[in-house]
């Protein structure tokens, strides 16, 4: 049978695009479909619009800090919201049209409309039906909301980046690293923010004590944290304004309500039934080693597949699947040791295991830690602090764990990961001469194990 293309990808995203992009240039005929934006949640709904709201709440932190230095800030600096939405939006749009100019360069056709499979070769993409030997999905995922009455009211991360007014009062719902990276936003740029969740402490998943240590700079920063609380219902009043019910009685008036409580795969457009594709009971799609899913002709990678959700791992996904379907070298993506930053303020930088993971799976595990206040802030005045682990599997000397909090703590996590996947032994962090002075001098100078912990470790 002759198909349209020889691959259609369904989702122009970071793993889309460069599975698209690379198998164009291999010589391969295709075509993305998408309905939205070209980049994905990343370039305009994540992490780059995200990162540039960082960028403008930590100069209320730099205005602050710098009177310890000898600045006399005559006027009180006063921030417009416009401005920076605007600014924002305009470097998506900029962003928008290199990914355009990257498909059309490498000879891809660009579908735009929302696509729906007819059967397991073709998709349908308004009233034009296009076929394909492979398909792609990387449709990515959508954020939830909680289904609680006035939840129509609440944002989402996706109208987040476009407030026509910045609020004054706000809380955020959630625990999790968009959760916490919003409240920091928030919370820097001048709103006063409470930040809501059913557990304690924030960011469940990762390492307990970077949990417990992020949870008190929230604090310290002046963000309201209402954990073990949840919100019963939401009514909107005369005055714009929303009334805010919580489970324990209270009640709270605020301008806006930011839902950052998760995340799922974006499937139910595709009509996946159409083309025998099953979904998986939490959601995502299952995919094997090739990214093949139960019909071995349509594949899918990214956030839809749900296994580490991070656009980086994106981008190797896609390499991986156009080397596998138009090359002859494809190499498998490394999922272990992948370094990851959360750009709640102050940073987090982590790679490798958990103390909590590690004493799972390793008989002695030598915690080293470190905490202190960075020579920036002595003078600034500021109270935060920094935090740093590293974990040593005590049979090989090997590090298997790093994690940090601090200012720029993704700028220096990214070489450690380089490190760790070379497999760097403490031995080797301690035989490298530090650079003085500097806060990523820590990691080579910490000598003092800790504790040890590990399965034949008895606790305490």
């Amino acid at each position: 049978m002759k198909y349209d293309y020889d691959l259609l990808v369904i989702g122009a995203g970071s793993g889309g695009v460069r599975a698209a992009r690379m198998s164009a240039q291999k010589g391969a005929k295709v075509a993305v479909i998408e309905s939205r934006y070209l980049g994905g949640t990343c370039v305009n709904v994540g992490c780059v619009p995200k990162k540039l709201f960082v960028y403008a709440s930590e100069f209320a932190h730099a205005f602050r800090d710098s009177v310890g230095y000898g600045y006399t800030v005559d006027e009180i600096p006063r921030f417009d919201w416009v401005t920076l939405r605007d600014n924002k939006t305009q470097e998506i749009q900029r962003l928008n049209g290199v990914y355009q100019r990257m498909l059309e360069n490498a000879g891809v056709d660009i579908i735009t409309g929302e696509g729906e499979f007819v059967s397991p070769h073709e998709v349908k993409v308004g009233s034009e039906v296009y076929s394909a030997e492979n398909i792609l999905i990387a449709t990515g995922s959508w954020p939830v909301k909680a289904k609680i009455p006035g939840h129509e009211h609440t944002l989402t991360s996706n109208e987040f980046f476009y407030m026509e007014t910045f609020p004054k009062d706000v809380i955020v719902v959630g625990g999790g690293y968009i959760a916490v990276e919003f409240a920091g936003i928030l919370n820097g740029l001048g709103a006063n923010t409470h930040l809501v969740y059913r557990g304690e402490p924030v960011l469940r998943g990762f390492d307990q004590a970077v949990r417990h240590f992020v949870s008190g700079e929230l604090k310290q920063s002046g963000i309201h944290l209402h954990y073990h609380c949840t919100i019963e219902r939401i009514e909107k009043l005369d005055s714009g304004r929303l009334q805010v019910f919580f489970n324990d009685g209270e009640q709270m008036e605020v301008d806006e309500v930011i839902n950052a409580t998760g995340r799922k795969a974006l499937v139910e457009p595709l009509n996946l039934a159409a083309a025998g594709v099953e979904v998986a009971h939490h959601g995502n799609l299952d995919v094997n080693e090739h990214y093949q899913t139960n019909v071995s002709h349509i594949y899918a990678i990214g956030d839809v597949i749900g296994r580490v959700q991070l656009t980086p791992v994106a981008l190797a996904e896609g390499m991986y699947l156009s080397e596998f379907l138009f090359g002859n070298a494809p190499k498998k993506v490394n999922y272990d040791l992948i370094p990851t930053a959360v750009f709640c303020q102050p940073n987090i930088g982590t790679v490798g295991v958990t103390e909590e993971q590690a004493i799972e799976a390793y008989d002695a595990v030598d915690v080293y830690e470190s905490q202190f206040r960075p020579m920036k802030n002595t003078l600034s005045g500021s109270a935060e602090r920094m935090y740093m682990k590293l974990l040593v599997d005590a049979s090989t000397d090997r590090v298997i764990g790093c994690h940090m909090v601090g200012q720029d703590a993704g700028e220096i996590i990214q070489g450690i990961g380089v490190a760790m996947n070379a497999g760097a032994t403490k031995a080797d962090f301690d035989r490298t001469i530090g650079i003085h002075p500097t806060a990523a001098e820590e990691f080579v100078t910490m000598r003092e194990v800790s504790r040890r912990v590990g399965r034949s470790v008895t606790p305490g």
